[in-house]
This record gives C-alpha cells, structure tokens and sequence, in this order.
C-alpha cells in the first residue's frame, strides 16, 4: 500500500522560508515522478515543482528561484524549500507520486490529474 505523508508546514511572515517533506512508503518502482502541488481556498489544485526518478526537476514559473525540490533516497522522502515567501504562496501543499512520466508534466496545466498518490496535505500560511 502507498502512503504519503507531509509535514513542515506553518504560518510564516512574508520573506521567511519553510521546508516541506513528504515520507513515501510502499512504492517499489525505480521509476517514478513525484510533485509538489498545492490548493488555495477556491483554487483549482496546481503543480508547484517535480522530480523524477533521474533527478531531472520542473518548476511553475511562480516559484522559480525561490522553491527547490529534492529527494532523499535511502530515507525515502521528497523535499521543498520555500524560500521568499509570498501571501501568494498561502495553500494547503500535497505531494504525489506516479510512475514515470515526464517532469514537466507536474507544472503542467491539469497536472494533477496524473497523479494518482497523495498525501493528506500540510498548510502552509504567509501573512504580509
């Protein structure tokens, strides 16, 4: 059984910085794409950044410079900075994992819907 299970998330001042994890368990392929989305109050749920199992990496343009993704092989859990952050940045954050397909596909338009693993989510709030 696939589990994923966030954590790090916080309120925090505009400028400041978290780190997100996700701890996956039960997922036995080598290949893989893993994402980090997120969902503000009557948003549709968008990809923020992605990683595939060759540590190739996808970024929406809104994050770019300010968010990187990472993995932890032998512990099994996928990482997100957040640094600078914005009110904009204020979601509910989900990460997800799928078989391989490509990385872009995370940041694409719809992107979720390629996904079929989630967390349960972990909030993070910017306040200005």
């Amino acid at each position: 059984q696939v589990q994923l299970a966030e954590s790090g998330g916080n309120s925090v001042q505009a400028g400041g910085s978290l780190r997100l994890s996700c701890e996956v368990s039960g997922w036995t392929d080598q290949s893989y794409c893993m994402g980090w989305f997120r969902q503000a109050p009557g948003k549709e749920r968008e990809g923020v950044a992605g990683i595939d199992s060759n540590g190739m990496t996808s970024y929406a343009d809104s994050v770019k410079g300010r968010f990187i993704i990472s993995k932890d092989n032998t512990k099994n859990i996928l990482y997100l900075q957040m640094n600078s952050l914005k009110p904009d940045d204020t979601a509910m954050y989900y990460c997800a994992i799928e078989g391989f397909r490509p990385v872009s596909m995370v940041v694409a338009v719809n992107g979720a819907n390629a996904f079929g693993y989630w967390g349960q989510g972990t909030q993070v709030t910017v306040s200005s």
